[in-house]
């Protein structure tokens, strides 16, 4: 979906879901968002010590996956609306190279009064879901 979406809080239900939007992982991804955000450990460009930590491969970080929440809910509801909170980020499986990580979310609270929408968010690299989070944005009423 393209960034001129316009979504209002009477747009939206409890139970809609947003997404996904999937990214490929790989060591020059990760390399360059670890430059990015100056995130230099090793687990998260170098796949042996990776390895070494029980690592598949080198891995996503916090960085890189609070963005790519943050991008999946910017395209879902536009410049308009604002992102209050990402909270409760629970990583339980590596986003690793060679996946593909798909993020997506689901609403489950909405507020009229206060334009205010709450919604579960996660990511998944095909074979399972890899991280959980909670997310509250404001939406415009029109």
């Amino acid at each position: 979906m393209g960034m001129d979406v316009h979504r209002s809080i009477d747009s939206i239900a409890i139970g809609d879901e947003i997404g996904p939007i999937s990214i490929p992982i790989t060591l020059q991804r990760l390399v360059m968002e670890a430059g990015a955000n100056r995130d230099f450990s090793l687990i998260h460009h170098d796949a042996d010590v990776a390895r070494a930590t029980g690592a598949p491969d080198a891995y996503m970080n916090t960085f890189f996956i609070a963005g790519m929440f943050e991008r999946l809910l910017r395209e879902w509801m536009g410049y308009g609306g604002v992102i209050n909170k990402i909270t409760n980020l629970r990583m339980k499986v590596f986003n690793a190279v060679g996946d593909t990580v798909s993020f997506s979310g689901r609403i489950v609270g909405k507020d009229v009064e206060s334009c205010q929408v709450t919604l579960e968010i996660w990511a998944e690299n095909g074979t399972s879901q890899t991280v959980t989070a909670s997310a509250v944005v404001s939406l415009p009423s029109e």
